[in-house]
């Protein structure tokens, strides 16, 4: 009886899967903030540059 309720309790398996949701969103906000981030650095390169 308990083992049969263990198996049909979904509510942990639920927090896993909000889990892994923020994890990927998580892992995609750092790839854009990484890319954004480094097309700044040369943007704001080449406007030190030019205005040497």
């Amino acid at each position: 009886m308990v083992l049969r309720n263990f198996i049909r309790d979904e509510s942990g398996a639920t927090a896993i899967e909000y889990g892994l949701i923020a994890a990927c969103i998580s892992i995609a906000i750092i790839t854009v903030a990484t890319n954004v981030g480094s097309k700044l650095n040369s943007t704001f390169t080449q406007v030190q540059t030019a205005l040497k």
